[in-house]
């Protein structure tokens, strides 16, 4: 009877370790799910000014970002060109170090040909049209493009119809040009654009542009009025010449690891965000243009209206050469399908 006893208090005082384990084992587990749930930090960097509509907008999908989150994903903002140029930061986004970047659709032309086409130019009749083909999966497909190079596009910012603004000479017609350096970006379309205007292309960094007009280096630029004002292009270039000869978009650029990585949760609160930031930035951006032209009137600078039909028959030899590929002819042509 005692055996039978001392039997059962064993097997109870092995019961009460057991169960005293598996309570110590769950609270360790519960405690390692709760401690690694990592916080992801990221960096964006730009090469606009801190009060730019751009960074303005992306400030709020930063925060928007690391709401929808949970505070789980943070993002570092690195404006003002301080970790590099357009090309350079590109590099970073490649190599790891920036997982995140806003870069002109016409600096990736040299990572995928259909970028090209947003740098066609009067590809656009109209700023309707413009946001109807950038809303569009015409887009979704051109983003993807770059995938293989190790990043991919997932929304854009409207960086207005780009204009000719020089140092003396008004630009009214394509002859306005000729003899004249125009800093492009580093983009074979834009090259090519003004080469064929009569101008002398000169591809320079967004930050050299001003010290490059002051040093005459170049005599005037292309882009759009808020240049004169966030830039101090204006201090120099006293003219702006209404040709909207191209509206580029400003892409949102991920790495395709940190994308690949993302949840599918995580993946629609970046979209969610990004779609609510660009309707701000919209707005933002109205805003900025009407006060960029005031502030740039004060500065002296004289605004120009031309005849936009000689630059588009100028450069119509550009949408034949691009026609030639098949693919790119495709996406012209399911542009040109949504002018409506």
């Amino acid at each position: 009877m005692k055996k039978q006893l001392v039997g059962i208090l064993i097997l109870l005082i092995g019961l009460l370790a057991a169960c005293g384990s598996n309570d110590s084992s769950e609270e360790s587990n519960e405690g390692e799910s709760q401690s690694g749930s990592e916080t992801r930090e990221l960096r964006l960097a730009h090469n606009l000014s801190e009060d730019h509509p751009i960074h303005q907008a992306l400030t709020t999908f930063v925060e928007s970002v690391e709401e929808k989150t949970d505070g789980n994903t943070t993002i570092e903002i690195f404006p003002n060109g301080v970790l590099g140029s357009e090309s350079e930061v590109l590099e970073q986004v490649q190599n790891g170090s920036v997982q995140m970047t806003k870069v002109s659709a016409g600096a990736l032309e040299s990572f995928s040909d259909e970028f090209a086409v947003f740098s066609l130019p009067y590809i656009f009749t109209s700023n309707e049209h413009y946001r109807n083909v950038m809303e569009s999966d015409v887009v979704e497909d051109i983003y993807q493009s770059t995938a293989d190079n190790g990043f991919v596009g997932f929304s854009y910012f409207d960086s207005g119809a780009r204009s000719f603004y020089t140092v003396d000479t008004p630009i009214e017609t394509p002859a306005d040009l000729e003899g004249l350096n125009i800093r492009v970006m580093d983009s074979q379309t834009a090259i090519d654009m003004v080469d064929l205007l009569g101008g002398t292309p000169t591809p320079l960094g967004y930050n050299e542009i001003y010290t490059s007009l002051q040093q005459g280096v170049i005599d005037g630029a292309e882009s759009n009025p808020t240049a004169l004002t966030t830039g101090q292009h204006g201090e120099v270039a006293k003219n702006f010449s209404y040709s909207e000869h191209t509206n580029i978009p400003d892409i949102l650029i991920v790495s395709t690891d940190l994308w690949d990585s993302l949840s599918e949760e995580e993946k629609t609160a970046f979209n969610e965000a990004a779609d609510e930031t660009r309707k701000e930035h919209t707005e933002l951006w109205n805003q900025a243009l009407e006060e960029a032209v005031t502030e740039a009137e004060e500065m002296g600078v004289e605004f120009n209206e031309v005849d936009k039909e000689p630059f588009i028959e100028a450069v119509q030899p550009l949408h034949e050469e691009m026609k030639e590929d098949e693919k790119l002819a495709e996406i012209i042509d399911a542009i040109n399908e949504l002018d409506q």
